[in-house]
């Protein structure tokens, strides 16, 4: 009967100490992410990363996730890849890794995983307005105008009086020589924004 008593209590204290190291493990992580906030506030983005780097675990979702920002804010985008890329792994269905992704790949030119990561974003979130006009933009930009309408279009049906959405809707209608549609997706977009500098020059340019 001493045995057993004596055995408990064993792992009683076990238990209690495995919570206390928790707890302090908790409390040091909470502390160097406010001094990380601390140093970027103040710009100081190194010393903002060395306090996370002090207490980094692999595994921790908020770890790599803050540190993929703070490495992009620093200019260093491998680096920030690879910390969005282990918050992806981390939380393969989670949003906000995949939109900080995309901020190093933008920097870097490479356009082909800024499409597919916004893809996939689309496949977790099909109606992402962020995510659809921005895939728009990509492809207004590379001069892919039948694409560029097809996001564009789907904006302007989720939200039909959002300036942005019109104006580049407007704008891709008349870069495929549909002027007819620009000049009313123009217009509409001065009933929301009459001094809309973008719709007024979309207007001048059909006259």
């Amino acid at each position: 009967m001493e045995t057993l008593k004596r055995i408990s209590l064993i792992i009683m204290l076990g238990f209690f100490s495995t919570i206390t190291y928790a707890q302090q493990d908790t409390e040091k992580l909470i502390e160097g992410f406010q001094n990380s906030y601390l140093h970027e506030a103040s710009g100081n983005l190194a010393e903002a990363i060395l306090d996370l780097k002090n207490v980094y675990q692999e595994d921790s979702y908020p770890i790599n996730l803050r540190l993929g920002w703070l490495s992009y804010s620093s200019g260093m985008f491998s680096e920030s890849q690879g910390y969005y890329n282990k918050a992806v792994t981390l939380r393969p269905y989670a949003v906000e890794p995949r939109m900080g992704i995309v901020l190093p790949l933008a920097a870097m030119g490479n356009w082909d995983a800024v499409i597919a990561q916004y893809n996939k974003i689309l496949e977790i979130m099909p109606n992402y307005s962020i995510v659809i006009h921005r895939l728009g933009l990509i492809y207004y930009g590379q001069k892919d105008y039948e694409k560029a309408e097809k996001y564009f279009e789907k904006v302007v049906n989720l939200y039909p009086f959002d300036y942005d959405g019109l104006v580049m809707l407007a704008w891709t209608e008349f870069q495929l020589k549909k002027y007819r549609q620009a000049k009313i997706l123009f217009n509409t977009a001065l009933m929301h924004t009459p001094t809309g500098a973008s719709a007024l020059e979309g207007l001048k340019l059909i006259k």
